[in-house]
């Protein structure tokens, strides 16, 4: 018979997730001044770093959710290509933005444990 999973193994596929919190209530960095940016980028800024995933962000990530802005500032006016779309989707999973994301993450949204 095989051995039964320890769902508590630091190895283990199954171990606990964890929960992020709704409101962590941490600063929005400003934006890079390396362009002008968009009012709808402006907003699209503001919202994920208020998301819950942006908790488990510091400000080393500034430089990557920029460039995740700059792809979709591009695919909002029309101007991305394959490559764009492509890096988009990449950096929104690597940084929890996705459902698949939040799974290789191991996180949950509060009340999703």
């Amino acid at each position: 018979m095989p051995k039964m999973r320890n769902p508590n193994s630091p190895h283990s596929r199954y171990k606990g997730l964890e929960v992020l919190p709704t409101d962590h209530g941490l600063p929005v960095p400003e934006l890079p001044a390396a362009r002008q940016w968009t009012q709808a980028e402006h907003e699209q800024w503001r919202q994920w770093w208020e998301s819950p995933q942006a908790a488990r962000w510091d400000e080393s990530y500034v430089p990557t959710v920029a460039a995740m802005l700059t792809y979709f500032g591009k695919i909002l006016d029309g101007t991305s290509n394959a490559t764009h779309q492509m890096e988009f989707r990449h950096l929104a999973t690597s940084l929890g933005l996705t459902a698949d994301g939040m799974k290789r993450l191991g996180w949950a949204f509060e009340g999703d444990e």
